[in-house]
């Protein structure tokens, strides 16, 4: 039965991602996931577009698929996830301990605002996505702590999501070592993300130039010095939190950047 109600989805509906989960229990023969993927790459609206992930069959996760999944930091292969990937890939989770709705879970299950942020720039810095899923109740209403979640990742984007959206990891070796720092690339410039407030100036050697340097959404200027190879950042000492453009981790854009 399911794969007719499969086909009937695609050719309804023309989905630009197809995510197959519950596959752990059966091979992907048992499970006639050959049958279907090749009709969807062959024969369907989408042959052309579609992108599938790695969960059609208990022998396929992080071996086929359009990317590969992990949930919960659940990794099933190291290969082809996290810093060293050479396959696109994409952690899900929900805001709490389930997918969907859980009416026995409460606010200590799910995770702060901050945390998500977190999760969300180590798994972009690292070359992946973040799926995040929420749960509607019966009467299809978000619940309001999942709301203010979404919200909060929402104000943190429209500020910093230059360093998101589109952008690449930074693959150097003279990345700093530091797991406050992460960082992303997009174009020529380098997006420096701060999980906490730096106590310190920020150093980047082995450079060969570098443009603007700015904190995304203020307004005031940074202190930069480049010598020898070297770019130090340092912030005003007169920053207060209420001038900070945004909350949880801070962006540091690097413009025309070359090493």
């Amino acid at each position: 039965h399911m794969i007719p109600q499969m086909k009937e989805l695609v050719n309804n509906y023309k989905p630009e991602i197809i995510f197959s989960d519950g596959e752990w229990d059966y091979d992907s023969k048992t499970l006639k996931s050959e049958e279907f993927l090749a009709w969807l790459y062959n024969e369907s609206p989408v042959k052309n577009s579609v992108v599938v992930n790695d969960r059609w069959g208990k022998e396929t996760r992080s071996k086929h698929g359009g990317y590969y999944t992990t949930e919960y930091d659940l990794v099933h292969s190291q290969q082809g996830i996290g810093d060293n990937a050479d396959h696109p890939w994409e952690e899900s989770r929900g805001i709490g301990t389930s997918y969907g709705y859980n009416r026995f879970e409460t606010t200590e299950h799910y995770l702060s605002s901050k945390q998500l942020i977190d999760i969300l720039i180590d798994k972009v810095a690292n070359g992946g996505n973040f799926l995040l899923n929420i749960g509607p109740d019966a009467t299809g209403m978000i619940p309001v702590v999942m709301q203010e979640r979404l919200l909060d990742i929402g104000k943190w984007l429209k500020v910093n999501g230059d360093a998101i959206y589109f952008s690449q990891p930074w693959k150097s070796p003279n990345r700093p070592k530091n797991e406050n720092l992460l960082f992303t690339r997009k174009g020529g410039n380098l997006y420096i993300l701060l999980k906490k407030w730096p106590k310190t100036p920020v150093i980047l050697t082995g450079l060969k130039g570098a443009g603007k340097v700015e904190l995304l959404g203020y307004k005031g200027t940074l202190n930069t010095k480049q010598q020898q190879g070297k770019l130090t950042i340092t912030f005003p000492p007169s920053l207060t939190v209420d001038e900070l453009p945004s909350q949880h981790a801070w962006v540091i854009k690097v413009s025309d950047f070359r090493e």
